[in-house]
């Protein structure tokens, strides 16, 4: 495949989520990027019509990963076409429908529930602290991460085609989300602790420093017992959040 072909489809992958409709949600993107292969195989008028029809069938994941199932669509759609029909094009068709809800999960689960959490709490307490490129280390934390799984995955299940998925299994991606709602978790403790700690005459209700502080170390055991009995991180992390403002709007009136 022409280099430059493939960069021209890659490209063309971050704007998958942009034309995303309530009757088959990014179908029309996905088709969009892959549009490069008609013009570098210069299709019949006839071909083209069966080859984008097949594309334009629902499709929907997660945005970050959708490069990496149009990298294994390519590899396949390519060997069709090189071995003449012998390879079928369900092949691309099958790929796309079983990899597309693992992959929103997976990309949900990670990006948007641990990756961006943590990256936004770590550089409110940046921001907090009086550091003006807290907003740049936002940026830092989270966007090379998610650049670098589409180009790498992209690349991979080019090469691997039907095996594409193994790169974004090696990831551990779930796993790397809990470790990642544990470090946001201890990062919030962590504040709060040194929120306590540079003030001692801090009050909330008439409740005296001290007492601050053993409050303080009450939420953090509370927070704890609800992750062992199976409350989400996520959750917590929320709540822990509501819990703050409701404070922080108690003290400024």
């Amino acid at each position: 495949m022409n280099k430059l072909v493939l960069f021209k489809m890659f490209g063309r992958s971050f704007f998958i989520h942009a034309t995303l409709n309530f009757r088959r949600m990014q179908n029309i993107g996905f088709a969009m990027a892959i549009i490069p292969l008609v013009r570098e195989w210069n299709l019949t008028q006839k071909e083209t019509a069966s080859f984008l029809t097949r594309h334009l069938q629902l499709f929907n994941t997660h945005p970050y990963l959708s490069a990496s199932v149009l990298g294994s669509v390519i590899r396949l759609e390519e060997e069709h076409i090189k071995e003449k029909g012998t390879v079928p094009f369900t092949d691309a068709v099958s790929i796309k429908q079983i990899l597309a809800g693992p992959y929103a999960a997976i990309g949900d689960n990670f990006f948007w529930l641990s990756l961006r959490p943590f990256a936004a709490i770590f550089s409110c307490v940046l921001a907090y602290m009086g550091y003006v490129l807290a907003p740049l280390v936002f940026l830092l934390l989270y966007t090379p991460a998610h650049l670098w799984v589409r180009l790498k995955g992209f690349l991979a299940s080019y090469e691997r085609g039907k095996n594409g998925m193994e790169f974004i299994r090696s990831l551990d991606l779930p796993r790397l989300a809990e470790s990642l709602r544990w470090l946001s978790l201890i990062v919030l403790a962590g504040w709060s602790a040194f929120m306590l700690s540079s003030n001692e005459n801090i009050s909330f209700m008439n409740m005296p420093g001290i007492g601050m502080k053993m409050a303080a170390i009450a939420f953090i055991l509370l927070c704890i017992l609800l992750i062992k009995k199976g409350i989400s991180q996520l959750y917590i992390l929320y709540g822990a959040a509501i819990i703050f403002l409701l404070i922080s709007m108690k003290d400024s009136l």
